[in-house]
């Protein structure tokens, strides 16, 4: 039974019917609160995507219910030894608490703050980061006494408003200047036996991502993290598009991808843009990112709008979506509190606390409103 203001840990692997009808009446709640305009996933996709599990993060799910409600709900990730990024990684991992907005200010954020601390210590993790967008959990973090670290700002562009000829003399810019350098464009995962030579590139390349203030390790990309990426996809039944550039020599100098799915036929997500560092200068963003739109204009003419995020730090991203017309539509900060900090904070009582109970259970991976990928990291592009 789960008791009020009382974390619960749930399994999806062998959650009940009690436990999803809550869950995707919550969720639906929250989207409704948080993204309205975004199309809901249905309930098989969404079981079938919390139940996967992956062998490089580990999830731990908890959740605050009253009756057949769900009130809050806790999502924690972490790395798993046998990603290939462990040892730079291991001190971290996140926490993301969500909390229907009609209930909050009740303690409910707060009663999960034990239960953090002790998976924190269960792992030997002494960093945890959290996502916020609303105005809510930025007063949360801040009582709660996390840093900002990280701030984001997610652009759209609606396909009815971009200038097709415009992107067309990018490509043909892109060639001129550049003629010894091949656009390749990949529908679907990147052949199996390119795996080890993409992995170690893209892995290059994601290590330049602008991270601003952030505690964070390295990024790596092996053919087995591309596996567990392209299983994910399978699973969410995402089809992945990549647009890159090669050099003679057989180096990618240049990579964009885009992720789109039925249930969000309309949208696109746009994930990683990049550039290697000796290949910037050449218009190689632009050419890719350009080339890209065309693409999906061909495969998917009812698109309405494509979406991205980037680092406000990450002037060059920004410039290139501004003149394709990408606008801003929201914001959002990644914080971060050291365990230490977190524990001191509530052993000295300041953070109001009902009667909680802690158990811990094994969890699958899943996000409500902004997936990652433990395969190849989204970041802020």
């Amino acid at each position: 039974m789960v008791g009020e203001l009382v974390p619960s840990p749930v399994d999806p692997v062998t959650a009940g019917v009690d436990f999803w009808r809550r869950y995707h009446e919550f969720r639906r709640v929250r989207q409704e609160e948080t993204r309205p305009d975004e199309p809901v996933r249905n309930d098989a996709d969404e079981e079938a995507h919390l139940k996967r599990i992956s062998p490089f993060q580990a999830e731990k799910y908890f959740e605050v219910s009253r009756g057949r409600e769900m009130l809050g709900l806790l999502q924690m990730s972490f790395v798993e030894p046998a990603a290939p990024a462990y040892e730079s990684n291991q001190h971290l991992c996140e926490a993301d608490v969500f909390v229907r907005g009609a209930d909050r200010r009740r303690g409910i954020a707060s009663s999960f703050l034990p239960v953090i601390v002790e998976l924190m210590e269960g792992r030997g993790c002494t960093t945890v980061g959290g996502w916020v967008e609303e105005d809510a959990g930025h007063g949360f973090m801040k009582w709660v006494g996390a840093e900002s670290k990280l701030a984001e700002i997610e652009s759209r562009l609606m396909f009815s408003e971009i200038d097709w000829p415009e992107l067309e003399r990018w490509v043909e810019e892109g060639a001129r200047r550049s003629p010894d350098t091949k656009l390749e464009t990949i529908i679907g995962p990147v052949p199996e036996d390119e795996w080890e030579a993409f992995g170690s590139q893209l892995s290059v390349m994601l290590n330049t991502i602008p991270f601003e203030a952030l505690d964070h390790g390295k990024i790596v990309v092996t053919p087995e993290t591309m596996r567990d990426f392209y299983n994910r996809l399978e699973v969410n039944r995402e089809v992945q598009h990549t647009v890159l550039t090669r050099e003679p020599d057989g180096t990618i100098s240049g990579i964009t991808d885009v992720t789109w799915a039925p249930h969000r036929s309309e949208f696109i997500e746009q994930r990683f843009t990049g550039v290697r560092p000796d290949a910037r200068g050449r218009g190689l963003g632009k050419w890719i990112k350009a080339a890209m739109l065309l693409h999906l204009r061909e495969l998917y003419p009812d698109t309405r709008w494509i979406g991205t995020g980037n680092a406000g730090s990450n002037a060059p991203m920004l410039k290139i979506n501004r003149a394709l017309g990408f606008k801003p539509y929201r914001t959002g900060t990644a914080y971060q509190i050291t365990r230490d900090r977190l524990a001191a904070r509530l052993a000295a009582g300041k953070v109001f606390l009902p009667l909680c109970t802690l158990r811990t259970s094994r969890m699958t991976p899943t996000r409500i409103s902004k997936a990652g990928s433990a395969a190849l990291p989204t970041g802020p592009k």
